[in-house]
């Protein structure tokens, strides 16, 4: 039995103690003007070196750079594309964070690489396999202001395919193994799961030899998981927080791709115990018959104070190794 460990994308860039503050020291320089875009550079390298070792100290097989450059899930990518602009704020889904709202008025295209410079430097700083994180093309359409370019949210999501789909090409000769894409938006908007299969397709046809991990999180994946294993993506995430039906949903249909189970609650303090987790293993596990099995936090760990964000590592790690020892 396979499972292996992996982070589900961001992870806190601030903790208590007061090296962990640098990134928000700096920050605050570059705002006033105290030191040069370069030197802030500087700062995230070490930031995300940081919280890379942390990973890995926690016991994780496959790592994130923890999205640390990224303002948001939104406007990192957007900013980089002419047509688009980056507007205020509005609220991520039903948590507390904030993002600022793309707006598109006209063609879009891509100025220049966004994550893969992110990923070769990760890649440059671990020993463990990187995983480059994309926000997903429908996500991305939702989520932004449509003034000019585009009929349809539904024709933007196509045309970000297309600027997404060279990224996923550049990582994938850079190296990149597994490639995750975020489509949160989709749970929310069941009915434009043909919209997402179409913009998947635009994506995939330049993954090379990379596999590409659909993430779905901050809703119900239940209703969705019997078309979800139609899609073109290689593997599925999901977060199990939002769906006391999915065990039983997996138990019984089983699944054609492999999954990365999101067991642990990247939005609760609270750690897990093998009281809440074995169970769901004990129903899962059997009916998957592709692997490997990824066992991964519900979402990304930023909604976290950073020592607990590694806590919740660390109890993956105990739990999956508890697991295993009293299964063998």
């Amino acid at each position: 039995m396979q499972l292996i460990l992996s982070t589900a994308g961001s992870y806190p860039r601030i903790g208590d103690a007061p090296d962990l503050q640098r990134h928000r020291r700096a920050y605050a320089q570059l705002e006033r003007g105290e030191i040069s875009a370069g030197e802030f550079t500087t700062v995230e390298d070490e930031v995300v070196t940081g919280v890379i070792r942390e990973q890995i100290e926690a016991g994780m097989e496959v790592v994130t750079d923890g999205l640390i450059r990224w303002y948001d899930p939104y406007s990192h990518f957007c900013r980089g594309l002419e047509g688009a602009s980056i507007n205020g704020l509005l609220r991520l889904f039903d948590t507390n964070v904030y993002f600022r709202q793309p707006v598109v008025k006209g063609p879009i295209r891509r100025k220049a690489s966004v994550i893969l410079p992110e990923y070769e430097f990760a890649r440059s700083v671990s020993p463990r396999p990187v995983k480059p994180v994309l926000t997903g093309p429908y996500t991305l359409a939702r989520g932004s202001i449509l003034e000019g370019g585009y009929r349809s949210a539904h024709e933007l999501a196509l045309a970000y395919a297309l600027v997404l789909a060279v990224e996923v090409r550049e990582l994938s000769r850079a190296g990149a193994q597994l490639i995750q894409i975020d489509e949160p938006a989709i749970v929310r908007h069941p009915e434009d799961l043909n919209v997402l299969e179409a913009a998947l397709a635009v994506v995939g046809r330049e993954r090379g030899a990379a596999r590409l991990l659909l993430h779905l999180s901050f809703g119900d994946v239940a209703p969705l998981y019997r078309d979800l294993q139609a899609l073109p993506v290689e593997a599925l995430g999901l977060d199990f927080t939002y769906s006391p039906k999915l065990p039983a949903l997996i138990a019984d249909l089983g699944s054609a791709k492999p999954l990365a189970l999101g067991l642990i609650d990247a939005r609760n303090t609270k750690l897990e115990t093998k009281e809440s987790v074995f169970p769901v293993l004990d129903a899962v596990l059997p009916a998957l018959k592709t692997g490997p099995t990824y066992l991964t936090p519900s979402c990304g760990l930023e909604f976290l104070p950073r020592e607990r964000a590694r806590l919740k590592l660390e109890t993956l790690k105990r739990l999956r190794d508890d697991y295993l020892r009293g299964r063998s």
